[in-house]
């Protein structure tokens, strides 16, 4: 398996709050594997109720807007 960049979270004054290393599913959910404020390692659970509601806190219009992120450059 080829591992690719990590994914960033950035805080509102763009400074970063966590590092994404890995996603992978694991007994039915996901498990988010990263470093927040780069210095605190953390396993996150995401369990498929929590990511429904994930997706639910997204408007149609949010959610083609992340589509399509996906196929834009990075500014």
């Amino acid at each position: 398996m080829t591992q690719s960049a990590a994914m960033k979270l950035y805080m509102t004054d763009n400074s970063d709050l966590m590092e994404v290393s890995s996603i992978h599913p694991e007994n039915g959910n996901l498990i988010v594997i990263g470093t927040i404020m780069g210095a605190m390692p953390v396993k996150a659970v995401v369990k498929p109720a929590e990511l429904r509601r994930a997706l639910g806190l997204m408007s149609f219009k949010t959610k083609m807007a992340a589509f399509f992120m996906l196929f834009r450059a990075s500014r």
